[in-house]
């Protein structure tokens, strides 16, 4: 029978262990949080989710894992270095080295029996720092991906949509937008394969998955993690989510951990098996895929450089003294630029706020994607207008607002806007 956490003794306040250490000229600091009096305890170094985190949102596992005899090393995270579009997990793992150097050193701390809990993005990182040091003892990862990030953040993406009642065009562009981001340059590791280093490891490894985990693939990540380990002890929550928070369906947070999480961690570190056991992968709606490489006419510049040209083209016509018979040129500079213009829009939000800002969902489309896509198919109208209209007047006063309309159509095929 598992004790309750609550029943065991309690952990020392922050204030008796407060920590500093340093990495490349980056000082970081942090919090020990463990048993007054204890001897000879087994420590662990609590290692970051993706964003920006501090110390005190792991301090409550922290102070769980702490009531079960466990030294727990929490910390803020690295701001230098690191941001949406930068960041190594080298230097990350080697943060988390320098915290296990500092958690080594403590008098009521075994040194042979430090290890790292890694969470999510933690999860690649965790197991890269103890491939690095003998020092580590073992691992403890909870959520952590199998794949590459960019492969794990295309899944993530759709699930959020789709669950969002959103299908069709809108989908294909948000997987359009992420491979520009990769192909681009702007999404940092997205390569980065975790199966070398797990396949490196020889210290025993907890890992961890919440079921209904809709971030991370939980059911490749358990069998990845099987057959690439020597030592592991693999368990899936079944009514958790990605963090082995309570949920309902993955996307909700109930009150409270998945029960027997926190009690599995402190049981597992105190009396790591021999043997390694694995639970039955979970299973996921739609497997991952690899983000494809762009082709040679999706390569960021030419997609900027089209951009531009469009912009450009449309905003030409008001410019100059307009004629009746090219009503249809001013069809198409008012359609053109605002279907370009709402397309910008909707990008950043769809990055931003995974879907969540796109507006009320209609026929699978957000209404503001629907606008965007009858903008279009005026702005196609508008261009065989304008080329009949320029065989009778023909100049750049037309010509360049023509040549944007012909440039729009595949431009606007490539991007969903003429999709189903």
């Amino acid at each position: 029978m598992i004790l309750a956490v609550t029943a065991l003794a309690p952990p020392a306040s922050a204030a008796d262990g407060e920590v500093t250490f340093t990495n490349g000229g980056v000082t970081l600091h942090g919090t020990v949080v463990a048993p007054p009096g204890g001897t000879k305890l087994p420590g662990l170094v609590m290692v970051h989710g993706s964003g920006a985190h501090s110390r005190d949102d792991y301090r409550e596992q922290a102070e769980a894992f702490a009531r079960q005899g466990i030294a727990t090393l929490i910390y803020d995270k690295r701001t230098e270095g690191y941001s949406q579009f930068e960041r190594s997990y080298s230097t990350l793992a080697d943060d988390a080295l320098a915290a296990v150097e500092v958690l080594r050193k403590r008098s009521d701390v075994d040194p042979a029996r430090v290890g790292i809990w890694g969470l999510s993005e933690g999860g690649w990182v965790a197991p890269l720092a103890a491939s690095r040091s003998s020092d580590v003892a073992f691992v403890v990862t909870l959520g952590a991906n199998g794949v590459e990030p960019s492969r794990q953040q295309a899944w993530a993406v759709e699930n959020q949509l789709r669950r969002l009642g959103m299908d069709g065009s809108i989908v294909g562009t948000a997987s359009t937008m992420l491979r520009q981001l990769v192909g681009g340059g702007v999404f940092p590791e997205a390569h980065y394969d975790p199966v070398p280093v797990l396949k490196s490891l020889r210290q025993p490894v907890l890992g961890i998955w919440g079921a209904k985990d809709i971030l991370t693939p939980p059911g490749e990540a358990v069998e990845i993690f099987r057959e690439s380990l020597a030592r592991h002890t693999l368990r899936v929550f079944p009514d958790a989510q990605h963090q082995l928070r309570r949920t309902t369906d993955g996307f909700d947070k109930l009150p409270g951990y998945a029960p027997g999480y926190l009690e599995l961690v402190g049981s597992w570190v105190h009396n790591t098996p021999s043997v390694s056991t694995a639970d039955a992968p979970p299973a996921q709606d739609r497997p991952s895929t690899a983000v494809a490489p762009l082709a040679w006419y999706e390569s960021t510049w030419l997609q900027l450089a089209v951009l531009a040209f469009l912009l450009v083209a449309f905003a030409w016509y008001p410019l100059f003294r307009r004629g009746p018979a090219a009503r249809p040129a001013r069809w198409l500079t008012a359609t053109g630029l605002l279907a370009v213009l709402g397309f910008l829009v909707i990008d950043v939000v769809l990055q931003l706020t995974m879907g969540k800002g796109a507006g009320p969902v209609v026929a699978g489309r957000p209404l503001p994607w629907l606008a965007l896509q009858l903008l279009s198919l005026g702005a196609v109208a508008a261009t065989i207008g304008t080329a009949l209209a320029w065989r009778r007047d023909r100049g750049i006063r037309l010509g360049l607002p023509l040549a944007g309309g012909v440039v729009f159509v595949p431009w606007a095929v490539y991007w969903g806007l003429l999709g189903v």
